[in-house]
């Protein structure tokens, strides 16, 4: 959007995101219309229009928001957390508490697109996510001077996205436990000869 909002007008269209991203998540995106997410969001339909022109801006707009507060939330929960392996290890302890957290049904990005069937609008909003998500295991990584970052941070993406669909059809948070292990294994072989890894075991 172009034009300036007014402080009622922006808090409308947060309110409409919000209640947008809670009931996709909950129930998927072809489950939930606009006229419940306007009753819901206590909008009229005409305003969630104003804002959303279709139902496809507003899930890519929930998509982007959801990204990018995601991709926030991490650099800041990780950034004072000790140097090292420890810090990039941090990245699985966060999520491992998020996976623990009443309602947990699996990452909203890998959901809506799944959901849209790879709708292109949402797959690029993914793979920026995704892109986001390697950058940031990168930094860590080399932060922590361990060698073949690129490789490493796309390793430890994987196993990240896996653990957190597992954990969605398991119902156990076991999976998020054992790619922080796997994580560990590898950052740990990542050193440069002579060096020890002060990566903590889980549990």
């Amino acid at each position: 959007m172009t034009e300036t909002l007014s402080p009622s007008q922006q808090a409308t269209r947060a309110k409409i995101l919000d209640t947008a991203a809670r009931l996709f998540y909950e129930r998927g995106v072809h489950a939930v219309g606009v006229n419940e997410i306007a009753a819901e969001a206590k909008a009229s339909k005409l305003s969630l229009y104003r804002y959303f022109p279709s139902k496809e801006r507003l899930v890519a707009a929930m998509l982007t928001e959801h990204s990018d507060r995601i991709h926030d939330w991490l650099v800041r929960k990780t950034a004072d957390a000790p140097a090292g392996p420890e810090r990039v290890l941090s990245v699985f302890d966060l999520l491992i508490d998020w996976f623990a957290q009443p309602g947990y049904h699996g990452c909203t990005v890998v959901n809506t697109v799944t959901d849209t069937r790879a709708d292109p609008a949402i797959a690029a909003i993914a793979r920026r996510h995704l892109a986001r998500y390697r950058r940031l295991l990168e930094s860590r990584i080399q932060e922590a001077g361990l060698t073949d970052a690129p490789r490493l941070a796309r390793q430890l993406l994987l196993l990240i996205e896996g653990a957190s669909v597992v954990v969605s059809i398991d119902d156990t948070t076991d999976a998020g436990a054992d790619a922080r292990a796997a994580a560990d294994r590898l950052l740990a072989a990542a050193r440069p000869q002579g060096g020890h890894s002060t990566a903590r075991s889980p549990g």
